[in-house]
């Protein structure tokens, strides 16, 4: 039987794809390439150009193939565009999330691993932040995640449809081997923007805010290693293969970084002096980001294996600097 992976061809996704083509599995691809590559798919892999909100390629892919689960990646997630224009954000991910699941529906596909997202939280009222915890969005991006949450919910009572949603706090890194990495067309994730610096591509790093309530004034976030988060897609599949129930788990390290902390570990790993400015604070900024990932490491078993910054920024710059361009390069 077949996994299908939706938005495989996108950053978080095609890393899954070779997971799961390592851990042996059936792998069948569906990206729109809106925001995807198909470059960072292997060739071997059976891939269909289009997109879940079309109800009939839906169902044209799981009537041509065996598929016994669904790992869904396709979601538009830039916060400040989805602020901009938040009908863009509902329909892709709302309608996409009711489409796929109408087709599963039709089908008689009962296993769905989603990806979701911290910003269903919004502003916590603790640190470190349990699945139980308020879910609050404070954005159009997050919002619909919370709301793809909820429709799953609703289905999974009625037509016997169970899911996983992992909710991801900040992703990092890329493929051990450098084959494969984050490329957007427009960049928001801190990462590769501090590595555009050694890049040549931008002067300096700009820290937005070094007055926060933290140790060296600046943000923290928690970070989860991009192969790490892969492997719990795979235990998340297994665990509802082993008639798991639908749950919810955070994904994260459990450690916090500030942004100055994230700065000189690039540093180190990228062997360049990067320089910085300091600017005002965003609005709806939290000052800490960290999660409570203890359920997905006592139920799913999951342990991230690379939790040092350095290491995983290394991968990143690995990527980067033989792909400066992405896969335009």
């Amino acid at each position: 039987m077949s996994v299908l992976i939706c938005g495989g061809a996108g950053y978080i996704g095609s890393h899954n794809v070779r997971a799961f083509l390592n851990h042996g599995e059936d792998v069948i691809v569906i990206d729109n390439l809106v925001t995807g590559h198909k470059q960072s798919l292997p060739e071997s892999v059976k891939f269909y150009e289009g997109d879940i909100r079309d109800g009939k390629i839906l169902d044209e892919i799981f009537t041509q193939n065996n598929i016994e689960a669904v790992i869904h990646f396709c979601a538009f997630s830039l916060v400040g565009e989805s602020v901009e224009q938040p009908l863009k954000y509902f329909d892709n991910n709302v309608g996409g999330m009711i489409s796929l699941l109408e087709s599963m529906q039709r089908n008689n596909v009962k296993k769905i691993v989603f990806s979701s997202s911290a910003a269903v939280y919004g502003e916590p009222e603790r640190i470190p932040i349990l699945e139980t915890d308020p879910t609050n969005p404070t954005n159009p991006y997050g919002e619909s995640k919370r709301i793809m949450e909820k429709i799953m919910h609703w289905v999974s009572l009625q037509h016997d449809i169970r899911y996983v949603s992992l909710r991801y706090f900040n992703v990092a890194g890329a493929w051990h081997d450098g084959t494969i990495g984050e490329a957007h067309n427009h960049e928001t994730h801190l990462v590769p923007i501090i590595l555009q610096v050694p890049l040549g591509k931008r002067e300096k790093v700009t820290v937005y805010g070094d007055d926060y309530n933290t140790p060296d004034g600046t943000c923290i976030r928690d970070y989860v290693y991009i192969e790490d988060l892969a492997h719990a897609h795979l235990l998340a599949l297994e665990y509802l293969r082993n008639g798991g129930e639908s749950q919810i788990f955070n994904l994260g390290s459990g450690d916090g970084y500030s942004v100055m902390e994230m700065i000189n570990a690039a540093r180190k790993a990228s062997g360049h002096e990067i320089k910085l400015e300091i600017g005002k604070r965003r609005a709806g900024d939290p000052a800490r980001l960290v999660a409570d990932s203890s359920k997905a490491r006592e139920i799913l078993k999951w342990q991230p294996k690379v939790t040092s910054m350095e290491e995983i920024i290394s991968t990143a710059w690995r990527w980067h600097k033989s792909h400066p361009n992405g896969y335009d390069a």
